[in-house]
Parts: structure tokens; C-alpha cells; sequence
């Protein structure tokens, strides 16, 4: 009596964002023969938008992974499978029995399958390791075979041979320097003659003098120069080709205009220094940052309009005007630049913004934000200033209408209270799609920003 093998369950790549179409298998956590539960992790993935961990759909044994680490899988493929009854067979290439295996190769007898068994995948060819960026370091990598023993001798390494001196310029000429040259024809010395002591071999002025006068001059040590390949191939996937590809759009769909502005921010560096005695913000980082945060709020709220988006539908275009605020916070992480969104951020008090700003760019730098926390933005702001940077023009994110740029804060000499002083100084910058905010209006809204930052106390006055 043969018992029928149960087929297993076959789990295949959800969608887990809006709409996209791929993503690359970073990590999994189970392999074939474990046990699974229903909601156990068993994989990372990398989307275009973040790194996330998907659930199991079924409990029982894990038969086959059918697509490995590092590779990029369409929407919808299968990638795991799941015996239901934790009877199964492991659907894994095996490998034969020493004595079975020769048998067959020599005898090329055929090989008899037993119900459930799989027959072995040839061996694949070594792959590269995944790393963050490029492909990482090839299995199997050649090593130079040692040199073989004479006379009984042990074995000795292979030594690569000296790095020869760079020979002369294509012209036939040793490598020197005009001045140098001009002064070996003032003093009669042949450069062919002369020995190099500089930088890859180049005849210096003291080698010159030391050639008329006999005297050898001090070789100095030549830098090696670095082996292995010149050039680097980085593949574009995951978040950057996303943001490649969202760039591309914004910035040949929408009109970019960006205006300057440059801000004393002493007082906001003030009012930074008290809020970080108070006790409401004791458990949370306060920075520069919370307060820009809050004056492009409060900008936004009395100019509508720059928190809008340009809509073509059926019945011609459209600016739909947020009423809500998904604000972006762009940080820098090792998978590229990423925009996480703090959610109807004008609902949050200070302290409140503060921790959610804090909360969602830690998430985004340990590569654990979700597709809704980088999804549905309205307006962005991106601080250069971390980088040291003083401004920028920065790409509106697809589907908004203006992004603000914040400069690092320096020393500078300013004017204030009419006399010259040494103020903290910032530069703002905000690009804005000219389709829907003119000159006047990003003006305004700038200016509300700007204001706000030289004196903190107009966020009040402004609510």
C-alpha cells in the first residue's frame, strides 16, 4: 500500500506596499526541515521603500526555499513551501551515498525515485556574497598556488616580484618637472643618468644637484599602487532605484523654483538650550530641527496652498489642497536617502513632534520602516546642515508641492540691534512646483519660516 505524499503549501510574494512590483530577498530566517507557526518571521525583504519582515501564512515544515538571498523577485512568485502536516520530505538537493553515487557513475545505472523523494539540482556556481552596496566578494576566490619544494625543501610562498620604477614619459623624456629640467640644462646633467628619488620615480631638484656634485641622494619609498580594479559596478535596486527613478520624474514633470533665505537663528539656538531643561522633553532628543519643523507647520497652516498637489484627471487638472500635514523627514541611512513621514503632524504638540520625529528617523536608519511610514507625504523638509552643508536646491518628492532645506549653523558676522555682533546664522532654502505655488506665495511662506526662527516666540503669536 503506498501512502499519497501531501502537497505542500506554497507561500508567494505579497504586494506589502502600493503598488510595487518587486523585491529583493535580504535574509531568511528559516531553512528547509524547520519548523514553522503561523506569524513566525521567516524572511526579510527589501522593497523600494524599506526593509520588511514578512510572516508565515501557515504552520508546519519547511520544504524548499525557492529563491535565495540577494535575488530580486517579482510580485506574486512563490518562494517558500510549507509542508501543512510536517510530513513532507525536504525538497533540498541531497546529495547520494558515497557507494550509491559511484555505483551510478560508473555503471550509469538509472536511479530509482522513491514516493517524496527529489531528485538533486546540479551544484549552482558560486555567488556572490550580498552586501549594502555592489555585489561583495566572489566564493571561490583563486589563491596563488604555492611554489613547489626543490631538493626536499618545504614549500615556499609565491612572492610577487618587486613593483618595477616607473619607466620614462611616452615622449622618451625622464619623468621630471619643467623647473627640474631647466636646471639640469643650466647645470650640464644628462636627466637620462640620473636616478629618481620623488614620487613614482620623478627626478627632483636635490637628485639634479647630487648627480653634478657625485653624491647619491636617499631613495625615498615608492607608493605601491593599490591592486585590483579600477572601477566598481554598484546595481541600482531597491531604495535607489526608486529614488532614481522618482527624481527622474519630479524633476523633468514639475517646474522647480528654489529661493534662499539667510536667518539669524541665535534665539532659536536659545529657546533649543531651555527646552532641553524642561521635563516634558527629558526622554527625547531636541535639536535645531524640531523648531523648523514647527515654523514650517505654522507657515503651512496660514498658507494652504503650498501643502497641495497637482492632480490630472478626466475632467481636466486639479490642485487638491491638504488639509492635513504627512510631514517628511528625510534622513540619511546606509540603503540611501529615505523619507519618512511624521502623520498629521499638525495634531502634535511640541514635545509630541519631537518624539515622532525622533522615533521615525531611528526607524528609518535601522532599516525598519514600513511602506506607510515613507508613504503618502505632503510636504518635506531635509536638513542639510548635518553634512555641513549651507543649502541646496532640493527635488520636490513626487506628488508634493514644496520641500524646505535646512543649512548648517555657523558664526557670522551680522548686523543686529545696528551694530555689527557675531550671530548663528542659517541659510533656508525651499523649491516649490511653480504650477501651483507662484513667486509670491513661496516668498510668504519662506519669509513665515524665516521670521519664525529669529524670533521662536511668533510660533505663539502666529497658532
Amino acid at each position: 500500500m503506498v501512502t499519497p505524499v501531501s502537497q505542500p503549501k506554497i507561500f508567494k510574494l505579497p504586494d506589502v506596499g502600493e503598488g510595487l512590483t518587486e523585491a529583493e530577498i535580504v535574509k531568511w530566517h528559516v531553512q528547509p526541515g524547520d519548523t514553522v507557526e503561523i506569524n513566525q518571521t521567516i524572511v526579510e525583504i527589501e522593497t523600494a521603500k524599506a526593509i520588511v519582515e514578512l510572516p508565515c501564512p501557515f504552520e508546519g515544515v519547511v520544504t524548499e526555499l525557492m529563491v535565495t538571498e540577494g535575488e530580486t523577485v517579482d510580485v506574486g512568485k512563490p518562494i517558500i513551501s510549507v509542508d501543512a502536516d510536517g510530513a513532507g520530505g525536504v525538497a533540498t538537493p541531497v546529495s547520494e551515498p558515497p557507494a550509491q553515487a559511484a555505483a551510478i557513475k560508473e555503471e550509469g545505472v538509472p536511479r530509482v525515485e522513491e514516493p517524496g523523494m527529489v531528485s538533486p539540482s546540479p551544484e549552482e556556481p558560486p555567488k556572490r556574497q550580498p552586501v549594502l552596496v555592489g555585489y561583495g566578494v566572489k566564493e571561490g576566490t583563486t589563491k596563488r598556488r604555492p611554489r613547489k619544494a626543490t631538493n626536499g625543501a618545504p614549500p615556499v610562498a609565491a612572492v610577487a616580484p618587486p613593483t618595477p620604477r616607473p619607466q620614462p614619459v611616452g615622449n622618451g623624456l625622464p619623468l621630471a618637472k619643467p623647473p627640474v629640467r631647466k636646471m639640469a640644462r643650466d647645470l650640464g646633467v644628462d636627466l637620462a643618468t640620473v636616478t629618481g628619488s620623488g614620487p613614482q620615480g620623478s627626478i627632483t631638484r636635490d637628485d639634479v644637484l647630487a648627480a653634478q656634485s657625485g653624491t647619491p641622494t636617499a631613495q625615498e619609498p615608492q607608493v605601491p599602487v593599490q591592486a585590483g580594479p579600477r572601477e566598481e559596478r554598484v546595481p541600482v535596486k531597491g531604495v535607489r532605484k526608486a529614488t532614481a527613478a522618482a527624481m527622474s520624474g519630479s524633476a523633468f514633470t514639475a517646474p522647480h523654483v528654489t529661493e534662499f533665505l539667510q536667518v539669524d537663528v541665535t534665539r532659536t539656538m536659545e529657546t533649543v538650550k531651555r527646552l532641553r531643561e524642561l521635563p516634558e522633553f527629558a526622554d527625547v532628543k531636541v535639536s535645531p530641527l524640531l523648531l523648523v519643523a514647527r515654523a514650517l507647520l505654522t507657515a503651512v497652516a496660514r498658507n494652504p496652498q503650498v501643502n497641495s498637489t497637482w492632480a490630472d484627471g478626466p475632467s481636466g487638472a486639479e490642485i487638491v489642497v491638504k488639509r492635513y500635514v504627512n510631514l517628511g523627514i528625510a534622513a540619511a541611512t546606509d540603503r540611501g536617502l529615505i523619507v519618512p513621514k511624521v502623520k498629521d503632524a499638525q495634531d502634535l504638540d511640541l514635545p509630541g513632534l519631537a518624539r515622532a520625529i525622533s522615533a521615525l528617523t531611528e526607524k528609518a536608519r535601522a532599516g525598519k520602516a514600513s511602506p506607510a511610514d515613507l508613504s503618502d507625504g505632503t510636504i518635506t523638509i531635509t536638513n542639510v546642515g548635518v553634512f555641513g552643508v549651507d543649502t541646496g536646491t532640493p527635488i520636490l518628492t513626487p506628488g508634493e508641492a514644496a520641500i524646505l532645506a535646512f543649512g548648517q549653523i555657523r558664526d557670522m558676522p551680522w548686523v543686529h540691534e545696528g551694530e555689527l555682533a557675531i550671530r548663528k546664522v542659517t541659510t533656508l532654502s525651499l523649491a516649490f512646483d511653480h504650477r501651483i505655488v507662484d513667486g509670491e506665495l513661496g516668498s510668504r511662506v519662506l519669509r513665515d519660516v524665516g521670521d519664525m526662527l529669529e524670533d521662536p516666540i511668533r510660533m505663539l503669536a502666529w497658532s
